[in-house]
């Protein structure tokens, strides 16, 4: 059953909490193994009167939540009570033998790590609290864990990595940013055979920067094109550069160290606290505006740029950044054409009507945008029976200053 956020009730004496213990473990935390995680979120379980504690990872396509105790089977993240809380970033209390599993959701930031499941004999407003800090708890440690554990690594994997995605998996961002105005979720498939596609985004004080790349070609060469693409970008925008120089940094380093390749692109900045986009599309598909659960058709069109990275006669002299206002509440869809030119058995295209309209009702059934993207990645494969004929990435951004 879902349960509403805990209440504010007063500890009974009988809920005391062994301060220093805890201390003790909170301490241990910031050396402790990723392969000690299991057992160290017992302890801390225990710590607070809770009974026992599992943590479940989300695989790389977030179709399972797997267990960091490698004796147990992993979970359906569409079909469980697991799940449940995963998709919809909730509690849920289910009955179990001699008591009751707590279901929480691992968030750090906004990006959806996975659950963590917690025993206990009974459930009231202080157990709940607890129940939710040391899922805060362990999405922090897991977080600050994984950049360096292959361990980690290799549990959300259900499927052998081909060398281009390991490569490009390396320079890939969070799958989900965020502040309190404004969130960025992406997905891309073939989850162990991306090569040739990425993203990037990052939020710089109140400013949302994000991008989608399309290399040229489908091997190590395309991801390494796109790779040196956001290494660029990156380096351009931690010295200070305006959207002109991050765009002029990526060709440059593309003609430079990769002059036989190029790719085509959108890099946007959004100013969170105004609503004002600024983007540049180099020779991709343009953004989409979604407004009011519908899409305004060529809002945000622009006329043709030529490709990232393009050297001699073809090399644009300057790019054109264009400009306009958002309203609360919208979002902008960015994708390459593998999303939409995926085939079904008959040769008919998935389409960007069919792409598009999947978006407004998903919205508008409440989901959030890092669902939405987990579904719709889903149905593309699905429509396509799991082999795409090109890479498909989708980034979705929502400008929500009334959550402030």
């Amino acid at each position: 059953m879902p349960v509403p956020d805990p209440s504010h009730a007063p500890a009974r004496p009988d809920s005391a909490v062994d301060e220093k213990r805890l201390e003790q473990l909170i301490t241990e935390a910031q050396t402790a193994l990723p392969v000690e995680l299991p057992a160290f979120a017992d302890r801390c379980a225990s710590a607070l009167g809770l009974g026992t504690a599992l943590i479940y990872l989300v695989d790389l396509q977030q179709r399972l939540l797997i267990p960091l105790d490698e004796a147990l089977e992993p979970l359906s993240v569409d079909h469980s009570s697991a799940g449940w809380a995963y998709r919809t970033v909730s509690p849920r209390v289910v009955d179990a033998d001699e008591g009751l599993i707590v279901w929480m959701p691992l968030v750090e930031g906004a990006e959806r790590l996975g659950v963590l499941a917690v025993r206990t004999a009974s459930l009231d407003g202080v157990r709940m609290r607890r129940s939710r800090m040391l899922a805060h708890l362990s999405a922090m440690m897991i977080s600050s864990k994984r950049a360096y554990s292959d361990w980690l690594a290799a549990r959300t994997r259900t499927a052998t990595m081909g060398l281009p995605a390991e490569m490009l998996r390396t320079f890939l961002p969070p799958r989900t940013i965020g502040s309190s105005r404004c969130v960025s979720t992406a997905v891309l498939e073939p989850a162990y055979g991306i090569a040739g596609d990425a993203f990037d985004h990052s939020v710089v004080k109140n400013e949302l920067h994000t991008m989608i790349l399309d290399g040229m070609g489908h091997d190590l060469i395309a991801g390494l094109t796109t790779s040196v693409a956001m290494a660029a970008a990156r380096n351009a925008r931690r010295g200070g550069g305006d959207l002109a120089d991050v765009v002029g940094s990526v060709d440059q380093a593309l003609a430079q160290w990769l002059p036989d390749h190029f790719c085509t692109g959108v890099l946007c900045r959004l100013d969170a606290e105004t609503g004002v986009l600024r983007w540049v599309n180099c020779g991709h598909p343009p953004p989409l505006l979604v407004r009011d659960e519908r899409v305004f058709a060529g809002a945000l069109d622009s006329p043709p740029q030529p490709p990232i990275g393009l050297v001699g006669p073809l090399a644009p002299a300057t790019r054109q950044i264009h400009e306009t206002k958002l309203e609360p509440g919208d979002c902008v869809l960015l994708y390459t054409d593998g999303v939409v030119e995926a085939r079904d058995a008959d040769g008919a295209e998935f389409g960007l009507d069919r792409f598009t309209d999947f978006i407004i009702r998903s919205n508008a059934a409440g989901e959030r945008p890092a669902e939405v993207l987990r579904l719709l990645i889903h149905a593309i494969l699905d429509y396509q029976r799991n082999r795409l004929r090109d890479d498909a990435t989708i980034l979705l951004f929502e400008w929500r200053p009334q959550y402030q």
